[in-house]
């Protein structure tokens, strides 16, 4: 490194160190915990590590809470040590891999530390797996042992018997004193699998710094609650779950998603700080204000939303109900962290996916080879974050230019130095010559009054190469095609109107929210025969947008939609 560069990093250094201190993660006035959370995290890594250095702070707070069960951060650390120790006498070690199968509980929670107090290796299963998904990733990453829910015990019979079945029922376990590993075993993610199986994203944090890339943006502190109802495989949920925990909140673990429960849950436990994913966001808004009103939500302070693209229009509805509390993040599960909006980008420029945090670097690249600067010109998103990952656990890795590593994502700049995403890179539509990106057609859509929810894609087209497809759920029944394509026709350019408009009961999505027609499987999707103006049922709108999930005519196979983390 030249004595530029290392200046620029001593100067990065006593930035995130300041970052952490006005957030309550470090206090420069003790050293000794200081030093304790930075030993902790190097050898037990970020999930374990935050247990450890709260139950050492804040030992009688509630840590974890479920629908049964709750623990405060001196019983998930005592039973998290028993439930280590009593892996470790069943013959596994910090040389093991672990899987874990779970909804959000506060087992599956156990399971997670126990496996970091063992410096064993944790690989985090999406609950959509099939059993031949989940056998395919087992065997990659080489799993000695399970921790799996009972409804997914048909799945996790297509693994081997050389694979252990372990319990988390701590019910009857002593703590006897602390385990130390010997290292930081690390844990995986997986990504979103839109074709073939998903991939492994190892991560190991070794420095409690990375954290200061989110409270740079984010408005966490400690003592506050955390309701946590994106899945906790999800890479965006896993980071605020970690980051709630170093700061010793309680965590309430929503489970399946549920609207109102949702919002009864904020009133009850008196939130600050929501983790959605974009379509929990629309059901709950879709709940309409008198019916949000009916419930007290004035704790909350922050709605962090990430894993799919949120629409403007769905954006600026959770601005207007609940105030200027929405941070919509932006990053994959290679990169890590890319930007963060705050509630004054958006309220500034709506849609947008906000600026870089500390510590982060992220630039434009044209064609992958010539930077782009200036505002409103496109290139692919490359990032440089200190926690991106260093190839995938099958191998490989991703473009890298200048030590920045693509997104795979196409976004511009606004005047106001914003990020915008347009698309992917592979989202791309050419019809007649012409580029187009679907996102830009389907917010549009978003902010008609008479849709509900929208997806574009391009279907094959003898003339144009490919042509413009919009699937539409309906707000009212009285829209018609010819309206939605005169909406596309009067905001944006004359190529960016579908030639086809499907109205449909509903959009299949993955577990993290998404419904881009490019991210879904390749499939025949045979031609609806139908009047324009009638609506698709579900499962032949899965069909003719390229999914089915449980199908109920033969003529249409099933196929598994894969969820892409972030």
């Amino acid at each position: 490194m030249s004595l530029s560069q290392i200046a620029a990093a001593a100067v990065t250094t006593v930035r995130q160190v300041g970052v952490l201190h006005d957030a309550g993660l470090i206090d420069l006035r003790r050293p000794d915990l200081l030093w304790y959370a930075a030993r902790s995290t190097r050898r037990f890594g970020p999930i374990a590590g935050s247990v450890r250095l709260s139950a050492k702070r804040f030992p009688d707070r509630l840590a974890v809470v479920d629908d049964e069960r709750l623990l405060t951060y001196r019983e998930l650390h005592r039973s998290t040590d028993a439930l280590a120790r009593s892996w470790m006498d069943l013959g596994l070690t910090a040389d093991s891999t672990i899987g874990v199968l779970c909804r959000d509980h506060v087992g599956l929670v156990e399971a997670m530390v126990a496996v970091a107090k063992m410096g064993a290796r944790l690989v985090l299963m999406n609950t959509g797996f099939a059993g031949a998904q989940l056998a395919d990733v087992a065997a990659r990453e080489g799993l000695d042992a399970i921790v799996a829910d009972d409804e997914f015990r048909s799945a996790a019979r297509r693994l081997p018997g050389s694979v252990r079945r372990l319990s988390i029922d701590t019910s009857t376990l002593q703590w006897t004193g602390s385990v130390i590993p010997p290292r930081q075993g690390g844990f995986v993610i997986l990504t979103g699998g839109t074709t073939g199986t998903p991939k492994g994203v190892p991560r190991r944090v070794q420095s409690p710094l990375a954290a200061a890339q989110f409270f740079d943006r984010v408005p966490l502190r400690p003592g506050g609650t955390t309701l946590l109802c994106a899945p906790l495989f999800h890479g965006t949920a896993l980071s605020q779950f970690i980051l709630s925990l170093t700061l010793g909140c309680t965590n309430i673990l929503h489970g399946r998603f549920d609207a109102p429960r949702a919002l009864a849950q904020i009133e009850e436990h008196g939130v600050t700080a929501m983790v959605v994913v974009p379509t929990m966001l629309r059901r709950i808004i879709g709940l309409g204000s008198e019916e949000i009103a009916r419930y007290r939500t004035s704790s909350l302070r922050i709605v962090f939303s990430a894993g799919a693209a949120l629409p403007p229009a769905l954006g600026t509805a959770v601005i207007e109900q609940f105030g200027p509390v929405l941070y919509n993040f932006y990053g994959c599960t290679e990169t890590g962290t890319a930007t963060i909006a705050t509630p004054e980008d958006w309220i500034a420029a709506p849609g947008t996916v906000g600026r870089p945090p500390i510590g982060i670097t992220v630039r434009l690249y044209a064609d992958n080879r010539h930077l782009v600067s200036r505002p409103g010109r496109k290139g692919t998103v490359y990032v440089g974050n200190s926690i991106a990952f260093q190839g995938y656990s099958g191998g490989g890795g991703k473009k890298m230019i200048d030590g920045l590593m693509s997104t795979g994502d196409i976004g511009h700049w606004d005047d106001g130095g914003r990020l915008f995403i347009d698309g992917r890179d592979d989202d791309m539509i050419v019809s007649g010559g012409e580029n187009v990106f679907p996102g830009e057609i389907e917010d549009l859509l978003y902010t008609h009054d008479a849709i509900a929810e929208a997806a574009v894609i391009g279907v094959p087209d003898d003339d144009f190469g490919q042509r413009l497809a919009a699937f539409v759920v309906p707000e009212a029944a009285d829209i018609s095609v010819d309206d939605v394509k005169q909406y596309v026709r009067e905001h944006l350019a004359r190529y960016k109107v579908p030639r086809d408009v499907h109205f449909v009961d509903e959009l299949p999505r993955t577990t993290t929210g998404r419904s881009r027609g490019q991210d879904w499987p390749n499939w025949p999707r045979p031609e609806p025969t139908m009047s324009d103006h009638r609506r698709l049922p579900g499962t032949l709108a899965r069909a003719v947008i390229g999914v089915a999930a449980v199908p109920t005519r033969p003529a249409v196979p099933a196929v598994v939609l894969r969820a892409r983390s972030i």
